[in-house]
């Protein structure tokens, strides 16, 4: 008959046995997850003066140090790969300009903002945004359908917010729209003039983002005296 000093050393194995289990799970989606990044922060470090389309995914499985056949454990394809450094790039973006429209933001003013929102993502990311802007017309499909998705739910989430700010101004659908996407457009331009800016000269910085602001500035008012066609 087994004692209860018995059961429970018994027991006290098993609860070690799981607890190693639960721990070994663990490191390895740690490790895991380590390999992930790595394997995309290499791929933006190659294509820091190339396209993404150049890469092979022997070259990017042996700058991160992995065998080819590993890769797969990760990406299904170099193209999967470059659409997640999409998402990886935007979706922060655009999650903290939403918070920022949305009177979340500590300044109070949406336009000067979500200027330094995007200035401070630029230059904390700016091989992310050079892969974005490179990409974009790249020869990627996949990636290119990302960023164009991407651009859209920006766009789309612009609307939603122009649409409560219009309220009595009798807008059309289309007309929001078309505002938004001037919005979007004019915050390109300033991600890509952001990336030619010397470091060594902050006030070239400064002035973009001043012309930002302005230009933001001049699409408000534009729409408070645009009227939608009957």
């Amino acid at each position: 008959m087994a004692t209860g000093r018995g059961r429970a050393e018994r027991t006290s194995v098993h609860d070690a046995d799981d607890a190693g289990s639960v721990s070994e799970a663990g490191s390895r989606a740690e490790r895991k997850e380590q390999t992930r990044r790595r394997l995309l922060a290499v791929t933006l470090k190659l294509i820091e003066q190339r396209s993404l389309a150049s890469l092979s995914l022997r070259e990017v499985a042996r700058e991160a140090g992995i065998v080819p056949t590993a890769f797969y454990r990760h990406f299904a394809s170099i193209d999967e790969l470059g659409v997640e450094l999409v998402d990886e790039a935007m979706r922060p973006l655009r999650q903290m300009i939403r918070e920022a429209r949305r009177g979340q933001a500590a300044h109070g003013d949406i336009i000067v903002d979500t200027v330094a929102i995007l200035a401070r993502q630029v230059r904390a990311h700016p091989n992310q945004f050079r892969f974005l802007t490179r990409e974009r017309y790249g020869g990627v499909a996949g990636v290119r359908r990302g960023i164009a998705t991407e651009l859209r739910l920006f766009t789309s989430d612009l609307t939603v917010d122009l649409s409560r700010l219009t309220v009595g101004l009798d807008w059309t659908s289309d007309d929001l729209e078309m505002a938004a996407g001037l919005m979007v457009a004019a915050m390109l331009g300033t991600v890509m003039e952001l990336l030619e800016v010397d470091d060594r000269h902050p006030e070239d910085a400064e002035f973009v983002l001043d012309r930002a602001q302005r230009q933001l500035r001049l699409i408000v008012l534009g729409m408070g005296e645009w009227r939608s066609k009957p």
